[in-house]
């Protein structure tokens, strides 16, 4: 079985190679959710992380992360990782 890398075009014919989101850091991950407001394929989902001890308000509720729920949905367009202030998002070519 040989391996195919997909090669996609610009409008203007300039060759393009998308890079997949793969995974995210939920440690530098701080649940902003910038990265699933301009996805517009569902592929991401904020998620409670639960974490030992206290948190800086006192509480052990934990915090939200974002989480790849649907990477099959992803088409290699790295919009999250542009808008990623903390750059957690993980890509990879296909």
């Amino acid at each position: 079985m040989t391996s195919t890398q997909v090669v996609s075009y610009t409008r203007g014919g300039q060759a393009w190679i998308p890079k997949y989101l793969e995974s995210i850091d939920e440690e530098r991950c701080i649940g902003c959710g910038r990265c699933y407001k301009v996805c517009g394929r569902n592929v991401l989902e904020l998620i409670e992380k639960p974490f030992e001890g206290e948190d800086e308000y006192g509480d052990d509720m934990g915090n939200r992360v974002m989480s790849v729920a649907h990477p099959e949905d992803c088409i290699g367009c790295e919009a999250c990782n542009r808008v990623c202030t903390k750059k957690c998002h993980i890509h990879v070519e296909a």
